[in-house]
Order: C-alpha cells, then sequence, then structure tokens
C-alpha cells in the first residue's frame, strides 16, 4: 500500500488508474444478478468472481455504488455480540476487515481502536458478564472492567451520573471504524477487473417467473434473464422481496447520526451507554459522531429530525459535559431493516434460485466481508454453509431464533 501511493503521487497521469470502468449495455443474460450495490452486493460479486470463478455477474444499483446505507453509518466494526453464532460470524467479519485493504489494494482506513460500552445497573453488570464470558469462549479479547479501568481508558467521561452512575464496563479491544466507501469501491474495482459488470442508475422494476424460479429481471433499461438473483438492498429489503412474490418478517425504520466540528483528539474508543442509548467515537479528522437509536415509527424516508437531534446530543452531553458549547456540523439518516429477533436473514428463499441478503437493521456495515463471502459460497453450491445457517429465513417459522436484542447501546 505505501509503494502503491508513492507510486500514484510521482505518476505523470491522473488518476493513474480508472477504479469504475464505464458503464455498458445491459447483456441478454447473466449467470448472476445482484440487486443492490453497496457493500453487500459488491461484496457478493467479488467473492463470486475471486473465490468461485463465476464473472458472468450483474450489479444492479437504482442509484450509485455505496449510495445507500453504505454511505449513511457511523462506520464501526465490532464483534461484541450476545448469541456464539452472531459472534463467531462477526469475529470473521473483524478479521477479514484487519486484511482488506492488502487483498484489494484499497486503503480501507481501518483503525483498530476498541469499543468500551458503559453499565449503569446491577441488571446490566449481570448481563455484561454473560456476553464477556460467551466473547471468550468464542475467541474475542472481551472483557468487563471495573470503574477505575473505564476511568482510565477514557479520561474525559463523565463518571458522576447522577441519574446513571456508572458501574463498569464491556471492552471489546478488537472493535475499529474503516472508510465505508473505500470498502464498497475496493469491492467495486476488483470485481470489474474480474469481469463482473456494474450498472449505476438501473433500477429494478419487476421479475419473471415460472413457478417457482425467478426467470428474468426486468430494470428501467431493459429486461434481462438470470440464472441466479441475490438481493441485498437494505431498507428497501421488503418492497424488492414483494416484486418477487416474496414478504419478508422484516419493517423499516429511519436511523439518525449526526457528526461535529472537528477538535483536538481526546477520545481513542469508542464509547456507548446503555441506559442513554447513545454511542460516541471521534474519527482521525477529530469530528465526534454522535449515534442512537432508531427511530420509534415505521418509515420509508432519510430525512433527518429535530427531535432525535435533541435526544442524541442531550445523551452525549450528559456522557461528555464539555461538549455542550461544539457546533454540530450535520446529520445524516438511513433505513434500517428490523427483523423480529434482530438478527439478518441470510440464504434462501421460497424460491428456487433468489438469495437473500437482508435484515441487518444496523449492523450491515460491518458485516460486509463476511456477508460478501458466505453469499457467494451458498450461490455457488446452491446452498448456505454452516456459518450463516442461524440466519436462514425459516427459523421464523420454527421459532429457533438468533435474538440480539440490545445487543448494542441503542434500541436495537
Amino acid at each position: 500500500m505505501p509503494l502503491g501511493l508513492l507510486k500514484y503521487g510521482f505518476s505523470r497521469r491522473y488518476p493513474a488508474r480508472q477504479d469504475i470502468p464505464p458503464r455498458k449495455d445491459l447483456k441478454a443474460s447473466y449467470d448472476v444478478v445482484i440487486v443492490g450495490g453497496g457493500g453487500h452486493g459488491l461484496a457478493t460479486a467479488y467473492y463470486l468472481a475471486k473465490t468461485w470463478g463465476i464473472r458472468n455477474v450483474a450489479v444492479l444499483e437504482k442509484g450509485y455504488l455505496g449510495g445507500g446505507n453504505t454511505a449513511r453509518n457511523t462506520a464501526v466494526i465490532r464483534s461484541n455480540y450476545i448469541t456464539p453464532e452472531s459472534v463467531r460470524f462477526y469475529k470473521e467479519a473483524v478479521e477479514l476487515y484487519t486484511g482488506l485493504a492488502h487483498e484489494l489494494d484499497y486503503n480501507m482506513m481501518f483503525s483498530r481502536r476498541g469499543q468500551l460500552t458503559l453499565a449503569h445497573t446491577d441488571a446490566t453488570v449481570r448481563t455484561f458478564r454473560l456476553r464477556a464470558e460467551v466473547g471468550k469462549h468464542c475467541g474475542t479479547g472481551i472483557e468487563m472492567i471495573d470503574r477505575a479501568q473505564v476511568r482510565e481508558l477514557v479520561p474525559s467521561l463523565n463518571m458522576t451520573h447522577e441519574r446513571y452512575p456508572i458501574q463498569a464496563g464491556l471492552w471489546h479491544p478488537d472493535a475499529g471504524t474503516g472508510r465505508h466507501d473505500s470498502v464498497a469501491w475496493g469491492y467495486a474495482a476488483r470485481a470489474a477487473g474480474m469481469g463482473v459488470e456494474l450498472h449505476q442508475r438501473t433500477e429494478v422494476t419487476g421479475f419473471q417467473r415460472d413457478g417457482e424460479t425467478i426467470t428474468a429481471v426486468e430494470t428501467n433499461r431493459g429486461t434481462v434473464k438470470c440464472g441466479q438473483v441475490v438481493q441485498a438492498v437494505a431498507g428497501m429489503s421488503s418492497v424488492v422481496a414483494k416484486m418477487a412474490g416474496l414478504r419478508l418478517p422484516i419493517r423499516t425504520f429511519p436511523l439518525q447520526a449526526m457528526v461535529t466540528q472537528p477538535l483536538k483528539p481526546f477520545l481513542d474508543p469508542m464509547v456507548s451507554s446503555t441506559a442513554l442509548h447513545c454511542y460516541v467515537s471521534q474519527t482521525a479528522r477529530g469530528e465526534i459522531v454522535i449515534g442512537g437509536g432508531s427511530d420509534p415509527y415505521e418509515l420509508y424516508s432519510t430525512r433527518s429530525t429535530l427531535d432525535l437531534k435533541e435526544s442524541l446530543i442531550g445523551h452525549a452531553v450528559e456522557m461528555f459535559p464539555f461538549l455542550s458549547e461544539v457546533r454540530l456540523m450535520r446529520q445524516w439518516a438511513g433505513m434500517t431493516d428490523m427483523t423480529p429477533d434482530y438478527s439478518p436473514v441470510m440464504g434462501a428463499s421460497p424460491l428456487k434460485n433468489y438469495w437473500l441478503d437482508a435484515g441487518w437493521g444496523t449492523w450491515g456495515f460491518k458485516a460486509t466481508p463476511v456477508s460478501g463471502k458466505y453469499m457467494a459460497e451458498t450461490v455457488a453450491k446452491q446452498k448456505a454453509p454452516a456459518m450463516i445457517q442461524p440466519f436462514r429465513l425459516d427459523r421464523f417459522a420454527t421459532f429457533d431464533l438468533a435474538n440480539e436484542m440490545g445487543a448494542t447501546a441503542a434500541s436495537h
């Protein structure tokens, strides 16, 4: 990576390379059509081409690559979940992220920061002890820490909450952050280099079915025949699935975040509070990122609101009172596709050749590489591997749930 940057700096021609090739006309048919050009769709295309040699692939994106929820998150990467199935899954995601820049030859700006989740009640302390043991059992470095260790990690934290006194913390040293658009563009560039076609401004408008098989995908640029279809459209999961005649157990809620003006570095770990439903981190540029729970109502919207702004700011100031005079720079929202057990839906659908990558809620970005890896294997082998079997769609019929409610310091 340093040598590549040096070559780019001394190049006589800019750009030194064109990462995304110009859009082509749609072909008559593809072996695999991926609906959704965000991180998950692009990662799936990359691993299909690289690992399984399936390169007659089209990625269809109604907007621009990585312009949906991939561009509307706070770039947190972690594996401190509740169930062993989820911890193992996200642990592999963290491991893949650590080497992703070298694999894709694209600077991901991955930074291992650690995440501290605060416990304010005895009940939360007991829950955190259980989660720490699950994490250790699955090979992560998650551990419980006391008040003195919390203060040592984050000296600027307000330890004297009158409403929510800090009793302990759950420390996840492997957690980090990455550059979300770099992840999408890195996967896109390498997939395109292997022959995958990337079609931006191409909206899927319907599907053609022959019994339980999708035979063609209809778009605003024409109809293409397909062998397999992968759906990876985040907040629009229910809408796109309905076009294929499927009803998913998913509800879509807005999720908002915001960022302040830059400050001198004072906060290395990411800090979240279970009682305040708020998390705070500082970017490499010095900005303070503030996020929290989803909006309390269903809505297909990316519009930010004043009431969430006031709520999140109030909670952030309780943790770091000196932020009260800092100016807010911008605010944004994404659409989260939530399942009843707060875990994703991955693998087979009731249709024979229609594969689902949905229901990620607020956790889609951190799962990008591992999701792409196993969705590609699923399509190539026509069978979901053991790693993602706990997230199969029919678990809701058998009540074999992967409950991750409350796995983060927010409403999800």
